[in-house]
Parts: C-alpha cells; structure tokens; sequence
C-alpha cells in the first residue's frame, strides 16, 4: 500500500509499504536520480521471503513533493527520522544505495540510527562522491558538474548517458526505457540540486558514528561509485562485512539480482 508522510508544512513523502504484517522491516533509501521503484525486484522477492519492505521517494523525486530547497542531506536525513517516527518503526534495518546510502549514514550520524538496527550500504556515495585535496577518489567537481549542466540543458539525454555507465550487464532496450523514466519523474530542479549535495558534501567525519552491524555491497565493476569506497568505508565502519560484487556495476540490485537479495537477506536473519 502506498501513503504520504507530512516531513514539513509543504511538504509529503511518498511511502510504499509491502508486506506491513512482518516483523522484519527494511526501509530503502533510493539513489539520485531515481525512486523507490528502482527496488521493483526485491519488492517482488523479499516480502515473499518473510520482509517487510518500505520505499520512500526522497523530496523531488517519484511521488513526493517538490519543494524548491531542502537537498542537503542533513535535511534528506531528517526526512528519513520523520518517516520512521510516523510508521513507528523500530529494529530495522536501513538500506541505501548510492546517493541514499550517502542519506542513510548522515542518518546515522545526525539521528544516532535512531529506530536502526542494522544498516546495508548499496554502492553507497561514500565516504564522498568527489575527489578532493584529502581525498584523491571518486568523480572529477568537472564530472558533476557537466551532469549539472545536462540536467538543465538536455535531462533525458543526460538520464540516458548515465543508465549507460549504470549497468554492467546485458539490457533489453525495454528495461532501459523504464529506468530512464524512473529519472524523469523526478523534479529537474531537484535532479539538480541533489547533484550539488553529492558535489559538496562530504561524509568522512559521519561513519566513525556507525556502530551498529553494516553489510557494504558493492559491485567491482562501478563506474559511478568505485569499488574503492566500498574498501574504505569497510576500513572505516568497524562493525562492517564488505561484499564484493564481481559482475555488478552501480545497479548491483538488478545485475546480480539473485546474489543481492540472498546477501541481504541473510545479513538481515
């Protein structure tokens, strides 16, 4: 069932709630510049497997609102503590991939994991998305910003230059329209603005603040979020277990889809 959750006065988050019964919940967190449906094949497996799966959509993107600020991820990760406390949800375990992984441990840190019993990190944005002086990994400020550029110039074609490096697997020409679609539903400003966040914002300070059990997947093949980052946020994160994704790039969900959801799974119990 789908409903809306009030995180500010103009402001509604788009909730799918599967299997609400289950005891074992896991609240996903989606990636820029996608939704919650970007999950459509663990929401088709989990639920059957015992699990209770959440997605929400972020500020801007799928079904929820659009307002005209509020991408930080302080702000995103106090969107994620408004959502748990109105589902009243406890020990679960909070998935995020890519730029929600990035919002997942800013959660962690802001929030001290409120409501959080376990945490998987999905080809997570992290511990930054850009190199800078102390940190010689990840995309180019030039990289992002010519995203930034497309997504005010030419957003189809840059959604659809950037499902190009997304996979690292066959696709039907089907499958590539629907994930392309997933980025034009989103708000263009909020396309926008999240890019900047993954720009500028910076996590390092954020993951000594993780102490609960973390499962880091992450796909060797990454063209988006090197696999590196997975290394060092397992080197950072000191109840963690890095899995490597031999032939997954950033959409590691869906090019080892049966590996995926067997790791999760049992790393949830």
């Amino acid at each position: 069932m789908g409903y809306y959750v009030k995180v500010e006065k103009n402001v509604n988050i788009y909730v799918e709630d599967i299997n609400p019964a289950s005891h074992k919940t896991i609240l996903f967190i989606h990636g820029w510049p996608a939704n919650h449906q970007m999950f459509e094949y663990q929401f088709d497996h989990l639920p059957a497997m015992g699990y209770r799966c959440i997605g929400m959509d972020i500020r801007g993107f799928g079904k929820s609102s659009r307002p005209w600020d509020g991408y930080s991820y302080d702000q995103l990760a106090d969107d994620v503590r408004r959502v748990i406390d109105a589902l009243g949800l406890e020990n679960i375990t909070l998935a995020g991939h890519s730029m929600g992984g990035a919002i997942a441990i800013r959660y962690m840190a802001r929030h001290g994991g409120h409501g959080v019993t376990k945490l998987a990190l999905i080809g997570a944005a992290a511990p930054a998305f850009t190199k800078r002086a102390n940190f010689p990994y990840g995309k180019t400020i030039k990289e992002v910003n010519d995203l930034i550029e497309g997504t005010y110039t030419d957003r189809p074609d840059m959604l659809r230059g950037f499902g190009d490096i997304f996979f690292a697997r066959y696709l039907t020409e089907s499958f590539k329209n629907w994930f392309q679609g997933l980025g034009l539903v989103a708000s263009g400003n909020a396309t926008a603005k999240c890019l900047v966040s993954l720009r500028d914002e910076d996590l390092q300070q954020d993951l000594p603040f993780i102490q609960i059990p973390t499962i880091i997947l992450h796909g060797k093949q990454d063209k988006v979020c090197p696999f590196v980052l997975g290394e060092l946020m397992h080197a950072a994160i000191k109840n963690s277990t890095l899995v490597p994704f031999e032939y997954s790039g950033h959409g590691l969900f869906y090019c080892e889809l049966e590996k995926f959801n067997r790791e999760l799974a049992q790393f949830i119990g």
